[in-house]
């Protein structure tokens, strides 16, 4: 990378304000959030130790094996990101007044970003995966698979939701599209009693992993549903809420930039305590265990970690906000829909990259994890940017298009109404 795209990149990142309109310190958070999730979901197949170790000296100077293991609990990062940016809109509103947000025009921009995309991987992997290997015949079991994804409920079911057929990383969709359902109601909520929405939401989130996730001997179909993260996605909107008065109060100097940057350090260390205690887990149950009791703290230091972050430093800044991070976060919805299925299909029936052992990754055999891991992360990045650019961003562009020409000739009845009224709106 050349030096003074570097030096540039960095001075502009001195030199803009912090906008209501765009974080772009987000772009960084959800890439980074994304990486470590894959990461995980690689780390699973390949078994490579996230460590390098000195033989010479028997030291080992950088450990980041307990984020790899842990790295599932980003995927509440990834939904907090989801309930910030939802409801920025209706914060800067509350702040800086203007139009109220059109509901319809919410849930059409949130068909077109995510149904082109989720319904052409459901039918890939069923055309391609799935029925090949049933030699293509539908049986009940996959015609219930097929039908759930298809109507995001996926996760209601266990062999539907663990063990489907059709790409299991798909639950999140599920989750967020079951929130979309009911965001214009909480939006609204929030607009008008956004303390006491919050508290409702926190409420809820809690008693669900409180009273119905804990109480099971197997978890498994309860921690990921929706009310499981509704303090999440609350900490999200009252993050968006923050942001915006922020943004308009503060006035920055080089104090007010090493603060937010000290204020960024700290609470990452924070959420490296909670990475060591989900680390220490030791079955499955645990796991989920320590997800229902640490995923509200989570969340708020990582609303903590976004308000700091956009208001520090020029480095912290230009390193969650620089070129490679936005365009990572530009391709990371389709990154993560393919990266664990590609991932499991590689080491699984591929047998790609070819190894020595057929068992490599209980070996341990070291050159085919390298390669594996590589190639895991590479495969899926190629084909995520390829499908975001050749297929998502035409489908949502044309899809934009027609509604926004369909919002115009409604402009113009309306006015044409108005007129033969004598200027009295029909």
């Amino acid at each position: 990378m050349n030096p003074r795209n570097l030096l540039a990149g960095y001075r502009a990142c001195a030199q803009r304000e912090v906008s209501t309109r765009y974080v772009d310190v987000l772009d960084g958070v959800r890439a980074l959030a994304i990486f470590i999730v894959a990461w995980f979901h690689i780390w699973q197949q390949s078994w490579l130790r996230a460590y390098i170790h000195i033989e010479s000296t028997g030291r080992t100077i950088l450990n980041v094996e307990p984020l790899v293991r842990t790295g599932y609990i980003m995927v509440d990062v990834m939904l907090l990101i989801s309930g910030f940016l939802l409801f920025l809109p209706y914060a800067r509103r509350m702040v800086e007044g203007g139009p109220k947000p059109s509901v319809k025009e919410f849930y059409v921009k949130r068909a077109l970003r995510i149904l082109p995309t989720y319904y052409f991987s459901v039918f890939v992997v069923l055309i391609g995966f799935a029925l090949p290997g049933r030699g293509f015949r539908m049986d009940a079991v996959l015609w219930k698979d097929l039908w759930t994804h298809l109507t995001f409920t996926h996760v209601f079911f266990y062999e539907t939701y663990v063990a489907t057929e059709l790409n299991v990383v798909l639950w999140t969709l599920a989750i967020e599209v079951q929130f979309y359902l009911i965001f214009p109601l909480v939006a609204w909520a929030f607009s008008k009693r956004p303390l006491i929405t919050w508290a409702a939401l926190t409420a809820a989130g809690l008693a669900f992993r409180q009273f119905v996730v804990l109480q099971q001997a197997d978890s498994t179909l309860y921690i990921n549903q929706l009310p499981a993260f509704l303090d999440v996605y609350a900490n999200g909107m009252l993050a968006a809420i923050c942001y915006v008065h922020l943004a308009r109060a503060i006035k920055h100097d080089k104090w007010t930039r090493l603060a937010g940057t000290a204020l960024s350090v700290i609470v990452t260390l924070a959420i490296w305590q909670l990475v060591l205690i989900h680390s220490r887990s030791g079955t499955f149950e645990m796991i989920r265990r320590n997800q229902a009791n640490y995923r509200f703290l989570l969340s708020v230091y990582v609303c903590v970690l976004m308000l700091a972050a956009a208001h520090a430093g020029a480095g912290l800044r230009y390193l969650l906000s620089n070129k490679a991070m936005r365009f990572f976060a530009a391709i990371s919805f389709h990154y993560y829909i393919w990266h664990q299925f590609i991932a499991a299909k590689m080491r699984g029936e591929w047998r790609f990259p070819p190894s020595v052992s057929p068992t490599p990754h209980e070996v341990g055999e070291r050159p085919w994890q390298w390669l594996f891991t590589l190639c895991a992360f590479v495969f899926p990045l190629i084909l995520s940017a390829m499908l975001t650019y050749w297929f998502e961003r035409p489908i949502t562009q044309m899809g934009l298009q027609a509604w926004n020409r369909r919002k115009r000739r409604l402009m113009q009845k309306q006015q044409s109404k108005s007129d033969a009224n004598g200027g009295v709106p029909a």
